[in-house]
């Protein structure tokens, strides 16, 4: 229920906004902005009846309705990204309500998270991956460039030792995707909007990401699509680094990087069965080296779909695999600025990587002026 409560408040923001509503344990599991001091309960699925009490919604839901947040449950906790302070300062990666040990992300650390803006998270493997869109820390630019990142997280994670990464994240690495139409320069689509769910395509496991171009760039849309396989390679591969705050990053030389390998999952049976008993070097390692040096490569080498020059942005996608009479064809549904909704047909050519997208029509789902 919202409750009407406008002290000191404008536009209603002060009411309950919903920003968290999950499946769990038959029930469903509700997190709200509650008049900017969010809150979370659970309910029953058939009669909406409040089950045992709110717990705090901090670090679980934001304060303000307009902040993006994401959440799941796996392996009986839950996951979110959000940010969880007033001001939208404390940008987070929290495990919470579980039998394993509440865990988060460096707090006030720019090389964790600048600024980020969480689009989706899955669970993936022994991981738990979140797409979401950053400032940028590793171009040496005046201006703001902000670009798109995957970051993953061990489920089994149990945090780092007393004296490094205690009740924080072990396994926390990230990497920049890469949306961007090849020729002798790039043409990059650096914003994230959206993503699909991961979808089994052709025998492989792929995920569909929504972009576009910056606001003050030549407006244009695009997707993308990316196979986890490689996107999970990118994470075996090089760590970036700054040697100092006037260097630039470099990626940093294999016999720099301690053993056992930064950002693993512990293995059970081995020397290092937990994440506590790391030793100190590989969690200051981590620590300080969250960002991948390659970026995650698109499936095919090219978009799926480019909308250049158009009056609107595309923000929102739904992917259909099982369209057509025989339910054998993918269809794509883009949601516009502008309220219509763009469908595409995904057509594959000869190999398995390269498909390309005929437009079938555009739709008008909501007509502000009508």
């Amino acid at each position: 229920h919202s409750r009407e409560n406008t002290g000191g408040c404008f536009n209603g923001e002060c009411r309950n906004f919903i920003k968290v509503l999950l499946s769990q344990h038959g029930g469903l599991f509700v997190c709200g902005t509650n008049a900017f001091n969010p809150l979370c309960a659970n309910y029953t699925r058939d009669t909406l009846e409040m089950v045992g009490e709110p717990v705090s919604g901090m670090a679980r839901c934001p304060y303000d309705p307009r902040h993006a947040n994401v959440a799941l449950f796996a392996d009986g906790s839950l996951f979110t990204g959000t940010v969880t302070d007033f001001l939208a300062i404390d940008a987070v990666i929290y495990r919470s309500l579980g039998d394993s040990p509440a865990l988060r992300t460096v707090k006030h650390d720019s090389k964790w998270f600048r600024e980020p803006y969480f689009v989706s998270s899955m669970e993936w493997g022994p991981h738990i991956y979140f797409f979401f869109r950053e400032m940028a820390m590793e171009f040496h630019h005046l201006e703001k460039v902000m670009v798109s990142r995957v970051a993953r997280v061990c489920k089994a994670d149990l945090g780092g030792s007393q004296r490094v990464l205690e009740k924080q994240w072990t396994t926390f690495l990230k990497a920049r995707l890469n949306c961007s139409v090849p020729g002798d320069s790039h043409f990059y689509f650096n914003l994230l909007h959206a993503t699909s769910g991961i979808i089994h395509m052709q025998g492989r496991d792929v995920i569909l990401g929504l972009f576009s171009t910056p606001p003050n760039s030549i407006p244009g849309s695009a997707v993308c699509v990316f196979d986890m396989q490689q996107l999970a390679h990118v994470f075996e591969g090089r760590f970036k680094e700054q040697k100092s705050p006037e260097s630039i990053w470099t990626p940093v030389p294999d016999e720099a990087v301690p053993k056992p390998r930064p950002g693993g999952c512990a293995v059970q049976g081995s020397r290092f069965s937990s994440s506590t008993t790391l030793p100190d070097e590989v969690l200051n390692f981590v620590k300080t080296h969250p960002l991948m040096d390659e970026t995650v490569p698109l499936l095919g080498h090219r978009p799926w779909v480019v909308k250049t020059m158009g009056r609107y942005q595309l923000t929102a996608m739904v992917v259909d695999t099982e369209a057509g009479p025989h339910k054998n064809r993918t269809v794509l549904f883009l949601g516009s600025t502008r309220g219509t909704i763009l469908k595409f047909l995904m057509v594959q050519s000869g190999d398995s990587v390269s498909h390309s997208s005929v437009f079938l029509e555009e739709v008008e789902g909501f007509n502000p002026e009508k």
